[in-house]
């Protein structure tokens, strides 16, 4: 049995619910409230527990929405590597539309530019967040350029950028957010038309 096999059977299931209840508050007070006005005192209370259990296992308020964001962002992403380049591509930026339309975290995407814009700490944090969450769809359309399913010249970081730009725009600076019945024609737009 290795150490860290040990260790993680010795974790008492109160202090996962902890940390869970935790967390959850945190996305809350975020996105209620942003960044500026988010306390570790705040999100104590709205978990019912004392601030001294939230220090114990974070060291501000930082550690706990990186923490909290990559804990509970885990709604499944598509399995990338079935079917099509394009039907993969597709399903990623689904899943994206759907995460900004229905839920907490996409409360919380005004609140963390904001404060990355005020604060390098929580910039460096949030561009390597979203550069990491991005890193898939990045990766199938690499697979699809060099499949010759996308144009050969095809820039996948940048077409990725693309892609993802519209969705994020629509949320941030519209009163409509992008509806996920549209991903196919951005696809199409960005990527170029399918071809039979």
């Amino acid at each position: 049995m290795t150490t860290a096999t040990s260790a993680a059977e010795l974790v008492d299931p109160r202090v996962d619910r902890s940390r869970r209840v935790i967390r959850e508050a945190a996305i809350a007070e975020l996105a209620e409230i942003g960044y500026g006005r988010f306390t570790i005192e705040s999100v104590a209370r709205r978990a019912g527990v004392g601030k001294s259990t939230v220090y114990r296992h974070w060291g501000g308020k930082l550690s706990l929405i990186a923490d909290a964001l990559e804990t509970l962002n885990q709604q499944p992403v598509p399995e990338a590597g079935e079917g099509t380049a394009r039907e993969r591509v597709e399903r990623l930026l689904n899943h994206l539309a759907e995460i900004l339309l229905h839920s907490t975290f996409s409360a919380c995407v005004p609140a963390l530019i904001d404060a990355a814009e005020r604060d390098p700490t929580v910039r460096d944090f949030y561009h390597g967040y979203s550069a990491r969450r991005r890193q898939t769809l990045v990766s199938v359309i690499a697979d699809g350029v060099a499949a010759g399913d996308f144009p050969a010249g095809l820039d996948p970081e940048l077409a990725s950028l693309a892609l993802v730009g519209p969705i994020f725009y629509r949320r941030l600076m519209t009163r409509e957010p992008f509806d996920p019945a549209l991903v196919p024609v951005l696809v199409d737009n960005v990527l170029g038309m399918r071809t039979a």
